[in-house]
């Protein structure tokens, strides 16, 4: 099969090219993001292989499905940027990668939290220019303090579990409740009740209808004075023009973003050298309690294996006729 491979960068190639060493398709592989002027790329294949910012709407899928492609590939978990309803009408399956490594975000969870508490990214900067000050670094015991994790699947559980084993407290919300969660000592509460307690909030659900903007304005409100807010998920999940309103008023204490809602066109690249016309995420910058990653909680060599691995494995089923978990279906 020949598969069309958007928004790759070098190490994409490197973990793709040594999965399909074994399954012999043909690749082309393309530095542009999927939309609905660089379809064209995707003509003479049969399918295509996609990541979390390329557009994968009504549009671009009529112009997929005129060209003969059966098949869009995801390398990753989420589907928000697929309209699935319009991919089933058109005939084309749409195949995901559900589990890469959920220890992978997880532990970069953590990662944020310890870091946006302690410091260390400041205090890693002030001893490298000989400034040996401890003024501006204090953090707070995470030992009795109170997490709230939104989104209770896998990812959210695996992130639990080494703050509850630090002695924090732990609050759940989601529409679906995991009999492992509480069993590890997690607790169901309401969403305001969560929001209303939790000294550090984590989110770790997907972006639907629903869950959009589910950090807003009236949330916000809702919170403790100084609350930590970590996003690992999706960006839209923060209305991030009311976030900075928080920031200001000290509303939030702490933010760490590994996800941003206009993400697309500025991670995964270099832009050092160029003027970022995002006023919001400018902005965001600038605080220094706002620790922001350019969406790597996932990247890890396990993880890019694991995608590697899966994404080709979906496409040989799909070759095989065979159906499969992995296939997205509305």
């Amino acid at each position: 099969m020949k598969i069309a491979i958007f928004s790759t960068k070098p190490y994409d190639r490197e973990f793709l090219e040594v999965a399909n060493a074994k399954r012999g398709h043909e690749l082309a592989f393309y530095d542009e993001r999927l939309a609905k002027s660089t379809v064209v790329l995707a003509h003479g294949c049969e399918a295509l292989c996609v990541f979390v910012n390329d557009v994968v709407d009504e549009a671009v899928l009529s112009l997929l499905a005129e060209a003969g492609v059966r098949l869009v590939l995801l390398r990753c978990a989420g589907f928000n940027n697929v309209e699935i309803d319009a991919a089933n009408r058109l005939g084309i399956s749409v195949r995901r990668v559900p589990n890469y490594s959920p220890y992978a975000v997880a532990e970069h969870t953590l990662a944020l939290i310890l870091t946006l508490n302690r410091k260390t990214h400041r205090a890693f900067n002030r001893v490298r220019e000989g400034n040996f000050s401890l003024e501006g670094l204090l953090g707070f015991d995470l030992h009795n303090s109170t997490v709230g994790i939104i989104g209770t699947g896998k990812i959210g559980r695996l992130a639990a579990r080494p703050l509850q084993a630090m002695g924090c407290k732990i609050l759940g919300y989601d529409p679906y409740p995991s009999e492992e969660f509480t069993a590890e000592g997690g607790s169901y509460v309401s969403l305001d009740q969560l929001i209303a307690e939790a000294d550090i909030i984590s989110l770790h659900l997907p972006l639907t209808p629903e869950s959009f903007h589910l950090i807003n304005p009236e949330s916000l409100a809702k919170m403790k004075r100084g609350v930590m807010l970590i996003n690992t998920s999706r960006g839209a999940l923060v209305d991030a023009d009311a976030l900075i309103g928080a920031l200001k008023s000290g509303q939030v204490g702490y933010v760490g973003l590994d996800v941003y809602e206009q993400e697309a066109g500025l991670f995964f690249q270099d832009l050092s050298g160029v003027i970022i016309q995002d006023d919001t995420l400018q902005r965001l910058l600038t605080f220094p309690n706002v620790l922001i990653t350019s969406h790597q909680a996932f990247f890890t060599k396990t993880a890019m294996t694991n995608i590697a691995e899966t994404t080709f494995g979906n496409a040989s089923d799909f070759l095989a006729g065979l159906s499969s978990l992995n296939e997205v279906i509305k």
